[in-house]
């Protein structure tokens, strides 16, 4: 039983049952795993749907907030860098934001391979009135839990991000 909810949760059914199946394996990596990606599941769904009342999906929405973030213009493939996107995922997300009136590209005047992009006066005032909503709905998700152990929980877990982001 899930000591921290007081009952048994999904990721302690599936031990149970891997228990009973192969007792020979060690599934306590599961414990921290298991839910972190049931949890980035489900936060994923949450986002997506209030994205989607915007006609933004959440990809679209990082890279508006990426440019909001830096506020200034980027080359597209930083655009890719700090949305952690592939190139072409990339190109694709910003030409649909092109094509709604939230960005805008332009080619460098020296050598017109380069494009740079930009928020628009759109781009960021949609930003500027779905960025509070989305962290409020981040937030919500730990009103259980103290600003010391939200603090704690941070701090694990950019080391455990760490290690798999060296793997």
């Amino acid at each position: 039983m899930n000591q921290y909810v007081g009952h048994m949760d999904a990721v302690d059914h599936a031990r149970a049952q891997w228990a009973e199946g192969r007792p020979d394996v060690d599934t306590t990596g599961m414990e921290v795993v298991a839910r972190l990606m049931r949890l980035a599941s489900l936060v994923g769904r949450r986002h997506d749907d209030a994205l989607a009342g915007h006609g933004l999906t959440t990809g679209e929405f990082e890279v508006l907030a990426a440019l909001r973030r830096v506020d200034r213009p980027l080359r597209a493939r930083e655009v890719a860098t700090l949305t952690s996107s592939p190139g072409a995922t990339s190109t694709k997300r910003l030409d649909r934001l092109a094509d709604a009136g939230l960005v805008e590209r332009r080619t460098f005047e020296r050598d017109r391979r380069g494009v740079l992009v930009t928020l628009s006066e759109a781009g960021r005032a949609l930003v500027d009135e779905v960025f509070p909503q989305h962290a409020a709905r981040e937030l919500a998700l730990l009103t259980d839990l103290s600003a010391d152990e939200r603090a704690r929980l941070a701090a694990l877990l950019a080391r455990v991000l760490a290690t798999a982001e060296r793997a």
